[in-house]
């Protein structure tokens, strides 16, 4: 069962609440601006011939992405580091930035793990994994009925 805090019986929260939430010592990290890890969605699609795995990822290149296969398991992962200075004669600003995330996929043996296509589009990295041979026959087998 989960407990969910609501503030004056479900209406407009009062000031009590709102400082209440935003000072809770449970819940004070635990906000989207510090958080640091930011894993990217993931959609698995099977067929008769492949797996393939879409992740969600705007804003990288296709040299930012690293792929493996270790121990019978798909990483990808990512690091992306960025810094901007802006000198004028007063001021400096200078500006960075730092991303990473590492997702892992436990490999079927049905897969091919030499079979393994990688395409970066649109901010959609896309990761194909053939099936062997025999797992694509085997998935195409009819039982009768008796």
């Amino acid at each position: 069962m989960t407990l969910i805090k609501r503030g004056n019986g479900g209406g407009l929260p009062t000031l009590r609440t709102m400082f209440s939430d935003l000072w809770d010592v449970d819940n004070f990290f635990d906000t989207p601006f510090l958080r640091t890890e930011n894993l990217p969605a993931v959609n698995v699609q099977e067929t008769e011939d492949s797996f393939t795995l879409e992740l969600a990822a705007p804003g990288m290149e296709k040299k930012d992405f690293d792929i493996s296969i270790e121990n019978g398991c798909l990483n990808i992962s990512s690091e992306k580091k960025e810094e901007k200075e802006e000198k004028e004669k007063n001021y400096t600003r200078k500006e960075f930035s730092y991303s990473a995330f590492k997702r892992s996929f436990t490999l079927p043996d049905t897969v091919d793990q030499d079979d393994i296509l990688a395409k970066y589009d649109n901010g959609i990295l896309k990761v194909m994994v053939a099936k062997k041979e025999e797992a694509k026959r085997a998935a195409s087998k009819s039982i009768d009925v008796s």
